[in-house]
């Protein structure tokens, strides 16, 4: 049957190997200039800030270096590289261990704990952080509890430590892990276990010789998705009192007001971003580890008893209890508190009217551009299909891997030096100016995140167009449709699902985004995070839970969308 299905398929695959088109589709894939020209249209303007960010470190300030060197900057390397070591560390660990547990092992609560886990995904760092400050501070209710207990000179351990910031971030960040290597386990074929078996393994010596490397580079993106959201974190550490070098943009940029410097510390967050990226490429390096998957067994789980069932129920469950119900419990609380407080006429829920509004309309809209902008690069690369077609989206879609204040940054400074040339353009010889266009305007927020998100949406949007056969194309463009009547009548409707879940996705992360918000927002124009962000840093807790609440309610809807997958 094999050799069959190679005969078949002979032709096809000879074409593809060879690197050339079936003779159809050279006579009817348009390949002139005109895709071309599609392709650099979409994909420049999302490069540019990035581009941009990135030549500041070309042509560096020698004053501004020493005096940074001399004052922060040691101070912000070695954090930001603690809390790179710590959290990947954290996540590995919490990522893979759960994910082994629930996949190899039976014990109560399992088949609840294996998609429950997931939830702490919704939970964004900087709202866990503020509710493990107002927990645990000196005059939060565990101290003070303590306090009254055992007396006024109980001690306690100073959480204004990069340990908080790295054990929250953790907690909020394993979900990456544990999804990637939870999948990767439960492709494992049996047979990988019976040959361990035979061999005289163990079943953990299994685990750490044969599972273990064969899901290798889920793992590694997995810690590398958490690695990019910890540099892109300055909300979280400065609650802990963290200087990095994220959080550092931000204190020059407010504090000194220094732009110059902001950008050139911009520049080297850019580079330390390239590095991470550069040196999980680099471990998986040439080795490729293959499973048969498919339709082989699947391993059995070992049913524990005793001690260690329920030790791995307390587990699970302890992680699922501290990462996400408590602090859920606690905002719930708070808000109730708030809103009783407040009134049913009271100024804060004008205010929550006005910001929910608003942080619906930027979420809304940027999905809308994310994904419309993604369909069109999709079906530009689709119809010129190519090696250098897929790098220039590839590069297109490096925003996503890049902190929010480099390309928040990047975007200011994009649209800055645009403004600077429409006004030397625009109304020439007139005596006229046109002010800031871009800059701090809502086209400005916008554009920063499709930059920022062009990857999450451009994803979803590929997966769901690869599905479409190249048959199918080709047999509407042998009937002569044009390549938009294509795009309309064929490949619309067939990736609606994907298109839809890419919107999903888009309008989450665009919700819970606080960068890049903070920097390019227009004057006066506040959302639900940057409300959460401000009350919070002011020790307004119980203020802070109403739009902290509201990110999280819609935060856990791509973790359900997850969760029906998983099930």
């Amino acid at each position: 049957m094999t050799s069959t299905r190679a005969q078949i398929t002979t032709t096809s695959t000879a074409h593809v190997s060879s690197g050339t088109r079936p003779a159809v589709a050279r006579r009817f894939w348009p390949r002139h200039w005109g895709v071309w020209a599609l392709i650099l249209t979409l994909t420049v303007p999302v490069l540019v800030p990035l581009v941009v960010v990135a030549l500041e470190i070309a042509t560096p300030t020698p004053a501004i270096w020493s005096h940074i060197w001399a004052t922060v900057l040691p101070t912000m390397l070695r954090n930001t590289l603690l809390l790179l070591l710590g959290v990947g560390g954290g996540t590995f660990l919490l990522g893979t261990g759960l994910a082994w547990l629930v996949t190899a092992y039976r014990f109560p609560g399992r088949g609840l704990f294996d998609w429950m886990l997931l939830l702490p995904m919704a939970m964004p760092g900087y709202i866990l952080a503020f509710v493990f400050v107002a927990t645990f501070d000196f005059v939060g209710p565990v101290q003070s509890a303590l306090r009254a207990w055992f007396g006024a000179e109980v001690w306690f351990p100073n959480i204004y430590t990069p340990v908080s910031a790295i054990l929250v971030l953790s907690l909020v960040l394993y979900p990456y892990v544990y999804l990637l290597a939870r999948a990767a386990f439960r492709e494992q074929s049996a047979t990988t276990f019976d040959a361990a078996r035979a061999m005289g393994y163990s079943r953990t010596r299994t685990f750490f010789r044969l599972v273990l490397p064969l899901a290798r580079p889920s793992i590694a993106a997995g810690v590398t998705l958490a690695l990019m959201e910890t540099l892109t974190d300055f909300a979280t550490v400065r609650f802990f009192n963290v200087p990095t070098l994220s959080e550092g943009i931000f204190r020059i940029w407010e504090g000194m007001m220094n732009r110059q410097a902001a950008m050139e510390l911009a520049s080297l967050l850019f580079f330390a971003a390239l590095i991470v990226i550069l040196v999980e490429r680099g471990l998986r390096g040439r080795a490729r580890f293959y499973q048969t998957g498919g339709r082989s067994r699947r391993p059995d789980p070992v049913r524990l008893r005793g001690l260690r069932c329920w030790l791995a129920t307390g587990v699970c469950g302890g992680v699922l209890l501290v990462a996400f119900v408590l602090p859920t419990l606690q905002l719930t609380f708070w808000t109730l508190d708030e809103i009783r407080k407040a009134g049913a006429g009271g100024t804060l829920n004008v205010a929550f009217r006005q910001y929910v509004g608003t942080t619906f309309m930027l979420a809304a809209v940027a999905a809308l551009v994310a994904v419309a902008w993604s369909f069109l690069l999709a079906h530009a690369v689709r119809l010129r299909d190519g090696r250098m077609a897929r790098v220039t989206v590839r590069l297109a879609t490096l925003g996503y891997a890049m902190p929010g204040a480099v390309v928040g940054v990047g975007v200011l400074l994009t649209l800055t030096t645009l403004d600077r040339a429409i006004n030397g353009l625009a109304f020439a010889g007139w005596g006229i100016t046109t002010g800031l266009l871009l800059t701090g305007s809502l086209i400005g927020l916008i554009y920063a995140y499709v930059v920022r998100f062009m990857a999450v949406s451009y994803n979803s949007v590929e997966a769901s167009l690869d599905k479409v056969t190249p048959s199918m194309t080709m047999a509407a463009r042998c009937l002569g449709a044009r390549p938009a009547r294509l795009l309309w009548r064929i490949h619309l409707p067939l990736v609606s699902t994907g298109i839809i879940t890419s919107a999903t996705l888009v309008f989450v992360d665009v919700m819970k985004e606080l960068p890049a918000t903070l920097l390019l927002r227009p004057f006066g124009m506040d959302t639900l995070s940057i409300w959460a962000y401000l009350l919070a840093s002011e020790g307004f807790w119980e203020a802070a839970a109403v739009p902290s609440l509201t990110i999280l309610a819609v935060g856990v809807i791509p973790v359900l969308f997850l969760m029906r997958l998983n099930r």
